[in-house]
């Protein structure tokens, strides 16, 4: 005898999942009610719960709220929506709610699948997560260095630069990180779930400087104002709280430590006798920031004369012309979409038989094709050997 789905589908789940996408696409309970020609109270029965859905509502409701079917009959875990945090904590003009509310919506669809795929192979992200650190009251310049220095030591960073941030604030601390296409002037995206932990969205369209430094203003977020999610853009405020300065200055310190930067100061000039713009473009390229970030940075620790970046300016100065005259590289980054843990929990469920080759698509966000050149590379940098030798003990190698 044939099974119905929904016989055996939590009736509270589902009317959670019905509630949060009929409010994503903006309809009502009575508009929702109409599509399925029943009276509200049979629509507010239904996402709580209360009533159990026919095939042919759901069907219709999915078709209404742009969805599949599938999205509410798989076992799918259920966070809270991360925009109504967000309208929480900074209410938006219209116009910039239709900007950043698709990246909002794709950053919470990611994570939960994020937390889906950790569920699938039984291996939940760690977290290494400090105590939220206490700053009030604490002038900004010196709250930020303290914490960028005791992050720094937490995380055994030393006082160098740090090439891969992003693989060390997911792998190291246990954020989940995902580089998203935004509007221009839109940066980064922060939220917390207590499921979910630390959540970020940088904008995929800014050059790698500027996403390191979104990384590093996110990453203040998390640890002085965790629960109190946050998106930034430029003239977003008329008069700049607190915590957003502190995480405007917190990115200095951590990304160009005051010993470090010093020291390599010192060792440039004592080499050259001076310190000469190939200087700064090479330093710049070394701790992975702007030319501009780090000539205000030495301006600051006086080791540059207040104004010389506009003076710098005024020259005609063409930092991208004279970063490829010096044979300056890009920063070597991973700035695919999903982060590389994501990407191997995928591959690994695909290739033990536990999702199929259409929901590692859709995980990646691709078609069928793309996602099989993508399992193939992904395998490939996953081992480098064959199957069979990937899981021995290196501890018991002999000769």
């Amino acid at each position: 005898m044939a099974t119905n789905i929904l016989d055996n589908i939590d009736l509270r789940v589902l009317g959670e999942l019905l509630q949060q996408a009929r409010k994503k696409c903006g309809m009502t309970q009575s508009d929702a009610a109409k599509v399925i020609d029943a009276a509200r109270t049979t629509m507010v029965a239904i996402e709580k719960g209360e009533r159990r859905i026919k095939p042919t509502e759901l069907i219709k409701l999915a078709r209404a709220y742009g969805r599949s079917v599938s999205d509410f009959v798989r076992p799918r875990p259920v966070i809270q929506p991360f925009e109504v945090q967000f309208r929480a904590a900074y209410q938006r003009s219209e116009e910039e709610e239709v900007q950043i509310e698709p990246a909002i919506l794709r950053l919470e669809e990611l994570c939960r699948n994020y937390l889906e795929l950790e569920e699938i192979m039984d291996a939940p992200l760690p977290q290494n997560y400090p105590c939220e650190y206490e700053v009030t009251n604490m002038p900004i310049r010196a709250a930020a260095e303290s914490i960028a220095v005791a992050e720094r030591q937490r995380l055994g960073l030393g006082d160098g630069p740090i090439p891969r941030l992003r693989d060390i604030l997911e792998q190291d601390v246990g954020l989940r990180i995902f580089y998203l296409e935004m509007p221009q002037k839109y940066s980064e995206v922060y939220s917390y779930d207590e499921r979910l932990g630390g959540c970020m969205a940088i904008n995929a369209n800014h050059p790698e400087e500027r996403r390191r430094w979104s990384l590093a203003h996110g990453y203040l977020h998390f640890l002085a104002h965790r629960r109190k999610p946050v998106f930034h853009f430029e003239g977003q405020y008329q008069r700049v709280p607190e915590s957003e300065r502190l995480a405007d200055t917190f990115p200095k310190y951590f990304l160009m430590p005051t010993s470090g930067l010093l020291k390599r100061f010192n060792d440039m000039y004592r080499m050259h006798g001076k310190f000469t713009p190939t200087n700064l473009f090479t330093l710049a390229h070394y701790y992975g920031v702007s030319v501009e970030a780090l000539v205000y940075r030495l301006e600051e620790m006086e080791l540059l004369p207040s104004g010389t970046w506009h003076r710098l300016r005024d020259r005609g100065l063409k930092v991208r012309k004279v970063q490829q005259e010096l044979g300056l590289k890009e920063i070597p980054q991973h700035t695919d979409m999903t982060p590389l843990h994501y990407q191997h929990l995928a591959i690994e469920a695909l290739d033990q038989g536990l999702i199929t080759e259409g929901r590692f698509a859709d995980f990646l966000s691709v078609d069928r094709l793309e996602a099989r050149r993508i399992a193939e590379a992904l395998r490939e940098y996953s081992s480098g050997m064959a199957e069979e030798t990937t899981h021995f003990d290196l501890r018991q190698l002999q000769e």
